[in-house]
């Protein structure tokens, strides 16, 4: 079958399957987000991860109050005496070190892993595997058959469980009057 051809085909396969794959995929997104965040905290109390970050809260609050009270002083100080300069820099702010965000995030990605797998068994999950499955099924007719007859019947036949009619009968279409 000449490359045209089969570009064609793969135009009018993503032409059809994109949109319903992206609405499901929002369908899905949105269950994923609400799992996510339900999941973050039972997945922190059962690993025991919960009891590290409450303390790493505690310690970094301690340690913001703690920086804040000697920026405060050392600044403070500096401009009572025209004598004493700073020769730290009190504004900058330095990112080399786990922080709690660090691990909260990381909590995030590995709750997002256990949702992956939940949600491919929700009746959306399973819908959206299905018409990936039924595109790439469709993808494989084209490179299969070198026949367009045998492509079109084949695709028509592929496409009718999902809803997609793929010979589109164009005898009933009314002539546009000029």
């Amino acid at each position: 079958m000449p490359k045209y051809k089969v570009e064609h085909y793969e135009s009018k396969i993503r032409r059809h399957f994109n949109p319903l794959i992206e609405e499901q995929e929002l369908l899905v997104k949105q269950f994923k987000t609400d799992a996510t965040k339900r999941i973050v905290g039972k997945l922190a109390k059962k690993m025991g991860a919960d009891k590290i970050m409450d303390a790493f809260k505690k310690a970094e609050d301690q340690m913001k109050k703690a920086q804040q009270d000697a920026k405060t002083f050392f600044t403070k100080k500096a401009k009572q005496d025209e004598k004493k300069t700073l020769t730290y820099d009190f504004r900058r702010t330095d990112k080399d070190d786990l922080s709690l965000s660090d691990c909260e995030e990381q909590l995030r990605e590995w709750a997002k892993s256990l949702v992956d797998r939940e949600l491919r068994r929700r009746p959306e999950g399973e819908q959206l595997a299905q018409l990936e499955a039924v595109k790439q099924k469709a993808m494989d007719i084209v490179y299969e058959n070198g026949d367009d007859q045998a492509i079109a019947t084949a695709l028509d036949n592929c496409t009718k469980k999902i809803g997609i009619t793929w010979v589109v009968d164009t005898s009933k279409i009314k002539q546009i009057s000029a």
